[in-house]
């Protein structure tokens, strides 16, 4: 079988023109980057608003294994079946970060024979997007520390710095810094620090911004110091909002690439859902509800972080609606949920793949506490067994709910017919009547419980004194109204990603929390997660080169 990599190279692309018209996209409001990839015109998006929306569907999953679930492959793979059975679709999805992709995780454009492209484009530099938001970062970290040098007019206490600098990297050795080191020229020495661009506040403004004028007025209520007193100074204090917005003009228009069949995938913003909201842009997925008539669109990692968020952040800030969730399990990572070790994942063990439902079993009741039905997709492996598929079937029945096998990443949208045909059924059904978890007006304590009663099934949520009387000072602020976006481990519904399946009556440790005023949410930063991951022992980035065809070679 040939590679991801080998299989997108092989794919016969469409002029980007010819995909775009598919959505009725006129050739003059696109601003092309070669031939097989552009950015929408803010005027063409403005035309749209007074357009009835399609129906949203989100692609989420259990929580991942080093097995793999795909639930990229699996969202632009039902993507393409529901073009396959004569529905107008498009898919939104994330762009991918540097730091994964030299990294261990991989890249973010699908697999197999359901993979968005240009793949080698998509899983590096792209359109630039994210080299603007960490440039537009770094400038008001720039310009913060040079207030500070000539006169600290504001009053910032450079103890208090909260803005901290991004890199989109791997990089565990910037995690703390200490800069202004070398005397009186260089400024004022302070501890600081990086975070990975993923994780940067400015991408999450701008995958929650509705248009150019809401990004500046969130850059510019974005919070980056305090004084003395304890009072915040903001970007716009700072004058750093206009440039910054100046730097992410191009950035923030959504940009339109094509799957291997040629239907149109939006793909543009890229926060992580373990340290951030986990969500593409509001911008292209309202953008696409206009124009298509089912949006398929992704949250990363599992359904208790990615769409936890997707409901509670972006559905509640972007006024969205989902029609119905698809929840993506491997017979493989079921097992790891069941107490196998990933050596003897290739051998039938039925057994296993039905303790392991109870971690599939917990995010399908998980997701009907948003009031929207799900259907279970069953990502395909060779070596799954009948036996095993049909555990899964029964166990999906037995919650009230569907599991469809997939054999997307052999077949493409062959292979997601049946669950395309599902997905449609039950949105035609009328079974969705979203709503959050929680409302705005309870406390910013009472939503991290919330979640963590009802997504995680904790016993109890633990945050020392200094953390709970900061979420009271904000309160007091008039932020109390901000839903909560935790940052956790991904591989476990504990904060210990070493606990599979379904836990319940643990502990939530809370060790810090952070005020993004201008994204709208509260953070939440539980156990031991960071946000500037480092490299494994063995990165990708060893692997990745250019062949003696001048191909890149070892990106996946």
């Amino acid at each position: 079988m040939p590679t991801d990599i080998e299989i997108a190279r092989s794919a016969t692309k469409r002029p980007i023109q010819e995909v775009a018209a598919r959505l009725d996209i006129p050739a003059e409001h696109l601003v092309p980057f070669g031939h097989d990839k552009a950015k929408l015109s803010a005027e063409f998006i403005e035309r749209l608003q007074d357009r009835s929306d399609g129906n949203l569907i989100l692609v989420t999953a259990i929580n991942p294994t080093p097995a793999g679930e795909g639930k990229t492959t699996t969202t632009v793979g039902l993507g393409d079946g529901l073009n396959r059975i004569g529905k107008r679709t498009a898919i939104c999805i994330r762009e991918a970060s540097l730091g994964p992709c030299f990294g261990m995780k991989g890249g973010a454009a699908g697999g197999g024979h359901a993979q968005v492209i240009p793949m080698e484009d998509m899983n590096l530099h792209f359109t630039g997007d994210f080299h603007a938001i960490t440039s537009a970062h770094n400038l008001l970290s720039a310009m913060i520390d040079n207030h500070v040098y000539w006169g600290n007019k504001l009053g910032i206490d450079v103890r208090r710095v909260a803005w901290r600098r991004v890199v989109d990297m791997n990089d565990r050795a910037l995690r703390q810094i200490t800069c202004s080191l070398g005397g009186v020229a260089n400024g004022f020495p302070r501890e600081a620090g990086f975070d990975i661009t993923v994780a940067s506040e400015v991408m999450a403004v701008l995958c929650l911004a509705r248009d150019l004028d809401d990004l500046q007025r969130r850059l510019g209520n974005m919070i980056v110091a305090y004084r003395r007193d304890r009072s915040p100074v903001y970007c716009r204090d700072i004058k750093a909002d206009g440039a910054m917005t100046v730097l992410l003009k191009q950035a923030v228009q959504p940009n339109i690439v094509q799957t291997l069949e040629n239907n149109p995938a939006f793909v543009h913003g890229g926060p992580f859902a373990n340290i951030a909201h986990g969500c593409n842009s509001v911008i292209a997925t309202t953008t696409a509800l206009k124009l298509a008539d089912y949006v398929v669109t992704e949250a990363g990692f599992g359904a208790d972080l990615g769409a936890e968020k997707f409901m509670n952040i972006k559905c509640r800030q972007a006024g969205l609606s989902p029609k119905a969730v698809v929840i993506v399990a491997t017979i493989r990572a079921l097992k790891m949920n069941g107490g196998v070790e990933r050596a003897s994942l290739g051998a039938e063990n039925v057994d296993a793949v039905r303790k392991g439902c109870v971690n599939l079993g917990r995010h399908i009741e998980n997701m009907s506490k948003y009031g929207v039905p799900a259907v279970v997709a069953i990502n395909h492996f060779v070596a799954d067994t009948d036996a095993e598929v049909e555990a899964v079937r029964q166990y999906a029945e037995s919650r009230g709910t569907k599991a469809v096998v997939c054999r997307h990443w052999e077949l493409g949208s062959k292979g997601t017919v049946e669950l395309a045909e599902q997905v449609v059924s039950v949105i035609e059904g009328g079974e969705a009547s979203y709503s959050p978890l929680y409302p705005d007006d309870i406390s910013l304590f009472e939503k991290i419980e919330a979640i963590a009663r009802e997504i995680y099934r904790a016993g109890s949520v633990s945050a020392d004194k200094k953390v709970r009387n900061q979420l009271l000072e904000w309160e007091r602020a008039g932020y109390g109204s901000l839903p909560v976006c935790m940052a956790k481990t991904q591989y476990s519904l504990t904060t210990d990603p070493t606990v599979r399946g379904a836990p319940s009556g643990h502990d939530i440790p809370v060790r810090e929390v952070r005020l993004s005023a201008g994204a709208g949410f509260v953070v939440a930063i539980c156990g031991a997660i960071m946000t500037m991951p480092g490299l494994p022992s063995v990165p990708a980035a060893e692997s990745i080169h250019i062949n003696d065809q001048g191909q890149i070679d070892g990106l996946f």
